[in-house]
């Protein structure tokens, strides 16, 4: 029997998991609700029970302190940063695949085979459709025009989400200009950064501003949501592009701990991850854009228009995420 399990505390995981049970300890930062679909699909097709806790802080402290003993097998997580992190914390292995190798193609997994991507994502812009005409804003660093002052609402600047917009503004413009450009977004805000980004779409229908920092794929989550639709019908989608470059995107990803109980099990299931039938469940149910080449995306997320992908070795936005923080703490952008 399948047991779904929330929460950071869960007893099941806790307990010592035989090598050769036929099934897969997963630690995941996405919604277990996201990620759900798959799973059922993996166990209709091998017959491998999947077990799921939603970790939602303190991943890399928890395997840390599991150590050897942990009943982890995979994590998945978000933003290339905290990937990053599990890595530079020793407690993920390589993992050699043939398979991995084929789907995936190199810039969206670990030179080092440590971790692998599943979906991508862009941080795009919702704009008002009644107060911003069509091309009044096409760059990040457009934000920073003084027109927009008291019209842009955004979630913390501390969040990994604005963190990897703001490293890769560094990897394109170098420190001092980049820091220069937080400052010149914190003064077009509209309020203190609260909220996720669904909030600001809610703010941008509400009347509280006009344009926001956003994921794609919360396009697709508000659409879904009666309770939402009339939030997101309230805005369009504009993918912005850093100037000289292209649309900041982002991953979701997977690793394979060093623990590892269930590793054959777990390595089937990375695998069946980056399949054709599993980047589908992702393109349909998340409304994210999948990593395997040939795989479409939906049909909705299709109809969001084409933009063309930021360039940036993700490895190299990773690497200055603590700049970015520093350098949005210097500003006092969430103050």
């Amino acid at each position: 029997m399948r047991t779904r399990l929330p929460g950071i505390a869960l007893a099941l995981l806790s307990l010592p998991v035989a090598a050769n049970a036929a099934e897969v300890n997963v630690y995941s930062l996405r919604q277990p609700e996201l990620v759900q679909p798959l799973f059922d699909a993996f166990t209709a097709e091998t017959g491998i029970e999947v077990n799921v806790a939603f970790v939602e802080k303190g991943m890399v402290e928890r395997l840390q302190s599991e150590g050897d003993r942990s009943p982890a097998d995979l994590v998945l997580t978000v933003d290339i940063a905290r990937l990053s992190q599990i890595v530079d914390a020793g407690v993920t292995q390589p993992v050699l695949s043939d398979v991995l190798t084929a789907n995936i193609p190199a810039e969206f997994r670990d030179p080092a085979n440590q971790w692998f991507g599943l979906t991508s994502r862009a941080r795009i812009i919702y704009a008002s459709r009644d107060r911003v005409e069509d091309g009044e804003v096409t760059t990040y660093e457009d934000l920073t025009n003084p027109k927009w002052q008291g019209r842009i609402c955004t979630r913390p600047g501390t969040h990994d989400y604005n963190l990897g917009l703001m490293a890769a503004m560094i990897v394109h413009k170098g420190s001092a200009a980049a820091k220069e450009w937080a400052t010149g977004l914190r003064s077009n805000l509209a309020r203190k950064p609260e909220g996720n980004d669904r909030a600001q779409v809610k703010s941008i229908w509400a009347g509280e501003c006009d344009i926001s920092l956003g994921n794609t794929y919360y396009m697709g989550e508000m659409l879904a949501d009666p309770e939402q639709t009339e939030w997101a019908n309230a805005v369009r989608i504009i993918y912005p592009t850093f100037e000289g470059g292209g649309t900041h995107v982002n991953v979701s990803g997977m690793a394979m701990t060093k623990a590892a109980p269930n590793h054959d099990d777990a390595l089937k299931l990375m695998e069946f991850l980056s399949s054709d039938a599993a980047q589908a469940i992702y393109a349909e149910t998340n409304h994210e854009f999948p990593v395997k080449p040939g795989v479409a995306r939906s049909a909705l997320v299709a109809s969001w228009g084409e933009f063309t992908p930021d360039n940036l070795n993700l490895m190299d936005v990773a690497a200055k995420r603590p700049e970015a923080l520093k350098l949005m703490e210097e500003v006092n952008f969430d103050g």
